[in-house]
């Protein structure tokens, strides 16, 4: 099996460098309009495909996102394992402005988005147990320890509905209490929905500022996330072009199971199941269906 990079570029990263034969395209999905076309393309020998999540020019809030047609999209390219770049706020000391983390945990506190592609007529339950690729992550991780960036390797990353910041004692909840490291509007439902499409997926969380927990850095201020978003984006680039020659063109099957989230996920029986929900899934359950 061939390779195929995702990339979904969070807040600051539009675009990646060095693509050859580069192409945005259009895809067509059930689920809707992607959050923009898919800019397509070779580097290092293994196709890649970037999606920026909320499309170029920054159009698309944390909740309107189309992320079930953003993963649908991606599965349809033939797309085999998708890393999720996104800028987050952080609740340790150590985790720094300017720093990575390699999210290996989640908590979903969002509640206005549709978070899976199963429902009536077609009833499926994936685990989440890890909702994150280990194999995915370390690749990331390489590729920004090669970089030269800041990287903590796991962390548990509180994902919000927004668009608001956190007030104060919700951010001193999610930090004291819950023990999360890092806070975020986007990777939820985005990494439940890359398991059921039964695509391994990595975050990459850039830490732009410490929430509002911080007693010395105040709440967040929008102007400050922006300057540091700057610098975040061009080594988002950099560690993007280090994965192909980490990952490779051949791929073997994950070691952990992601590309066969639905061997025992799907509880219709075969004559039960509607036909339109059938056809809607061709792409994300295809193997099983």
């Amino acid at each position: 099996m061939q390779t195929m990079i995702g990339v979904i570029g969070g807040s600051g990263v539009y675009q990646i460098d060095g693509l050859e034969g580069a192409d945005w395209v259009t895809v067509d999905s059930p689920f809707g309009a992607p959050s923009d076309a898919i800019l397509t393309g070779r580097l290092g020998g293994v196709p890649m495909a970037f999606l920026p999540r909320h499309g170029r020019g920054h159009v698309h809030t944390p909740t309107s996102v189309p992320y079930r047609a953003n993963i649908d999209a991606l599965k349809r390219l033939g797309v085999t394992d998708v890393i999720a770049v996104s800028a987050c706020g952080s609740f340790r000391e150590e985790m720094a402005p300017g720093d990575f983390v390699i999210v290996d945990q989640f908590i979903d506190r969002t509640f206005a988005r549709e978070k899976s592609f199963f429902g009536p007529g077609l009833v499926a339950h994936v685990s989440v147990a890890h909702p994150t690729c280990p194999r995915l992550g370390a690749a990331c991780a390489a590729a920004a320890r090669a970089e030269g960036i800041t990287v903590h390797e796991g962390g548990t990353y509180l994902a919000m509905e927004g668009p608001q910041f956190s007030s104060l004692a919700e951010s001193r909840l999610y930090r004291e209490v819950w023990g999360c490291d890092v806070i975020g509007m986007t990777n939820m439902p985005e990494a439940k929905l890359a398991r059921e499409a039964e695509l391994c997926y990595a975050s990459v969380a850039m830490i732009t500022d410490y929430d509002s927990w911080h007693p010395e850095h105040g709440s967040v201020d929008i102007t400050q996330i922006v300057a540091t978003l700057t610098g975040n984006a061009d080594k988002a680039r950099a560690l993007v072009a280090r994965l192909p020659g980490l990952l490779g063109p051949e791929r073997a099957p994950c070691p952990h199971g992601c590309d066969r989230a639905l061997d025992h996920a799907i509880l219709t029986a075969p004559g039960a199941r509607d036909p339109g929900m059938v056809e809607r899934l061709s792409a994300v359950a295809g193997r099983v269906l």
